[in-house]
């Protein structure tokens, strides 16, 4: 292939593994097996180097049939991108969707692509938490579900939701609510209660 914008194709080839974000608005790659392409930072999964092209523009790539990679929107200009705002979703979503299990930093960086000390930074930057705080979070937004919806005891609650210990549970939800779970519990089922009575004695 011909070189773009006096870059070759091993450089180009070089900056996509690398997910060089230097390379971003220099050229594109596309992905033959998905119809994809891409800016050279994008943190989606490495392809094979037989199954890729390479453009000098989106518009190339689109003439030739390619849609843009719906992760580093390709198809943006260039001062609208924000690679660090897909690293933050997705990280999010990561622990969303894995809360329950024993993760640590070091998974969800393996998994955005980037290391530990940045992800920490960037997240706690743009959140206000570090990924460990905000996978506390989620954990105990579900304890409150699950104490208020459900008969499981604080125990059951604390292993499904993720800890390791009914001890390390117990501090977590202390630190986020300044209630034991079973404080809580009480407090607002005695809210309920309250009311309900209310409401019935309106005559409604």
């Amino acid at each position: 292939m011909k070189e773009i914008s006096n870059i070759s194709k091993a450089i180009m080839w070089d900056a996509t593994v690398a997910c060089n974000p230097e390379y971003d608005g220099k050229f594109f790659y596309a992905i033959k097996t998905t119809g994809v392409f891409c800016r050279p930072s994008c943190r989606s999964k490495t392809p094979k180097y037989n199954n890729v092209s390479f453009f000098s523009n989106a518009v190339e790539a689109q003439k030739a049939g390619y849609r843009p990679c719906k992760r580093c929107r390709p198809d943006l200009k260039l001062i609208n991108y924000d690679p660090i705002k897909s690293i933050i979703e997705d990280t999010k979503e990561m622990i969303k969707n894995n809360f329950w299990k024993n993760i640590h930093l070091n998974d969800m960086a393996a998994e955005v692509g980037v290391s530990c000390f940045h992800l920490n930074r960037i997240f706690r930057k743009r959140t206000g938490y570090t990924p460990r705080m905000y996978l506390e979070k989620v954990r105990i937004r579900k304890a409150k579900e699950l104490l208020l919806t459900t008969r499981l005891n604080n125990t059951e609650i604390g292993y499904q939701i993720g800890y390791q210990s009914i001890s390390s549970f117990y501090n977590a939800f202390k630190r986020s609510t300044g209630l034991t779970p079973s404080q809580f519990q009480t407090k607002h089922l005695e809210t309920a209660m309250y009311l309900s009575n209310l409401f019935h004695n309106q005559g409604h």
